[in-house]
C-alpha cells in the first residue's frame, strides 16, 4: 500500500496536473495550427505554384503519371512526396514559433510579478581587515 500512496501523491501534485492540461491544450492547439497551414496558408502557395494542393506535390519514382493525385500515385508505386513534407515542416515552424512567443511572454510576466528586492547593504568590513589596511597605509607613508 505505501507505493500506491506515493503514486497518488505524485499524481496529484500541481506539476503533473499542469503538464496534463498543457498536453491537452497543446494537442488542440496543434490541430488549430494544422488547419491554419493546410486551409489558409498552403492553398495560396499551391495556387502560385500551379493550382494544385501543395500537399499533393511529389516526384514519381515508378514512372507514374505526374498529374495523378498523391493517393493515386502511391497506389501505383513509390513516390517522393516533398509537398506533404514541406506542409508538415511549415506546420512545425509555426507551432514552434508560437510556443516560443508564449514562453517568452510568460517569462516576462513572471519577471514583472516578482517583487524587486532592495539592493542589499554592503557587508561591513571586519575589524581585523580595517586594522590591517590602516597598518598598510601608515607603512606607505
Amino acid at each position: 500500500m505505501p507505493m500506491l500512496q506515493e503514486f497518488k501523491q505524485f499524481a496529484m501534485k500541481g506539476n503533473v496536473i499542469d503538464l496534463a492540461v498543457g498536453v491537452i491544450i497543446g494537442g488542440a492547439f496543434g490541430r488549430i495550427v494544422d488547419s491554419l497551414v493546410q486551409d489558409i496558408i498552403m492553398p495560396p502557395i499551391g495556387l502560385l505554384l500551379g493550382g494544385l494542393d501543395f500537399a499533393n506535390y511529389y516526384l514519381p519514382l515508378n514512372g507514374q503519371n505526374p498529374h495523378l493525385s498523391l493517393v493515386e500515385a502511391k497506389k501505383l508505386g513509390a513516390v517522393f512526396a516533398y509537398g506533404n513534407f514541406i506542409t508538415i515542416l511549415l506546420n512545425f515552424i509555426i507551432l514552434a514559433f508560437v510556443i516560443f512567443q508564449m514562453v517568452r511572454l510568460l517569462q516576462k510576466a513572471r519577471h514583472l510579478e516578482e517583487p524587486q528586492a532592495p539592493p542589499a547593504e554592503p557587508v561591513p568590513t571586519p575589524e581585523d581587515i580595517v586594522l590591517l589596511r590602516e597598518i598598510r597605509d601608515s607603512l606607505r607613508k
